[in-house]
């Protein structure tokens, strides 16, 4: 009787082998109803399905790069890079932003009301004969000269210099050739206490800082000729504002240098969980000696080796 049950089950599982896959998983299956609790029904959508799976394999894991999409590997979890979207001129202003990841960032903010009415105003003061620092080519140039992308600190700064050929769209610095201003003097004089080796330079272009991922941010991008705060009602602290909360929100590991009560409150609500937020009196004369002493500059390299990043060089090179 044994041999005879032996003899059946090799035979049953021989016809099984020649049957096609799928339909050997229905008999299986429907042979386990009289032992499981699960409803045929399910038992069929699953014969239906397992072959499918079996198929699939890896598959199914495998997450396959688009052409939408750019990855790079990253320390600290930072999120994957995507293709900006291409943004089509506007004919205004704006259109001197030209670095495309941050033009895609903020496509939405240049089509807000009230951004459209600061743009008109500024367009409306050229007609009038007023003259408007920075050139409008440098409006931006914080933004292209530090790509989204490679931004590892940000230093908040106010208002553009107002007086001729100081402004230049980089806070805290002047073109070439102009005398350096108070603030970036003492901001020079910190430094060469700071980092070892760091000579005070004759020039107060910071624009080698801002090739090597220092977003030199100011609140307001233009100003009225000789007119201090001239332009900082017109919406451009609603602008700047988004550009400081698109660096929170798409950026990890940046750090983030907040000069005074007027940046710190700008800073508010910067994420410190994944940035890192260094605040210190401004370098102004008017405040210079809680700000003596800040070592703001060996702080901020000393938070990007946490993050993985490469320290920034702070040297400004002359020719």
């Amino acid at each position: 009787m044994i041999s005879l049950l032996r003899t059946r089950s090799i035979s049953t599982l021989q016809r099984l082998k020649s049957l096609p896959e799928q339909q050997r998983h229905r008999i299986t299956l429907s042979r386990q109803l009289t032992t499981t609790s699960m409803p045929k029904k399910k038992l069929e959508e699953t014969a239906q399905e397992a072959p499918a799976k079996k198929q699939r394999g890896l598959d199914a894991f495998i997450i396959k790069k688009t052409p939408e999409k750019k990855t790079e590997e990253t320390n600290g979890g930072k999120e994957e890079e995507k293709e900006p979207t291409i943004v089509e001129s506007t004919g205004t202003l704006f259109d001197h932003l030209k670095d495309p990841h941050w033009r895609a960032a903020l496509a939405d903010e240049v089509q807000k009301p009230y951004f459209k009415k600061l743009i008109s105003q500024i367009e409306q003061e050229k007609k009038d004969g007023k003259e408007i620092f920075p050139p409008e080519e440098d409006i931006f140039a914080a933004m292209n000269l530090t790509p989204l992308k490679d931004v590892k600190v940000v230093i908040i700064g106010q208002d553009p210099y107002h007086d001729n050929n100081q402004a230049h769209g980089l806070s805290f610095s002047v073109r070439k050739g102009i005398t350096v201003p108070p603030s970036l003097r003492n901001i020079y004089k910190e430094l060469s206490t700071d980092i070892p080796d760091f000579k005070i330079p004759k020039s107060g272009d910071l624009t080698q800082w801002a090739e090597r991922g220092v977003l030199l941010l100011n609140a307001s991008l233009t100003v009225r000729a000789h007119e201090a705060n001239s332009h900082s009602k017109y919406g451009w602290l609603t602008f700047t504002d988004a550009i400081i909360r698109i660096v929170n929100e798409k950026k990890s590991g940046v750090v983030f240098l907040l000069w005074g009560g007027f940046a710190q409150k700008k800073g508010a609500n910067i994420n410190r969980s994944k940035h890192a937020v260094i605040e210190a009196a401004h370098p102004s004369p008017l405040s210079v000696k809680k700000w003596w002493g800040c070592k703001c500059f060996s702080k901020t390299n000393k938070e990007l080796e946490k993050f993985g990043e490469e320290p920034i060089d702070w040297t400004i090179r002359e020719d």
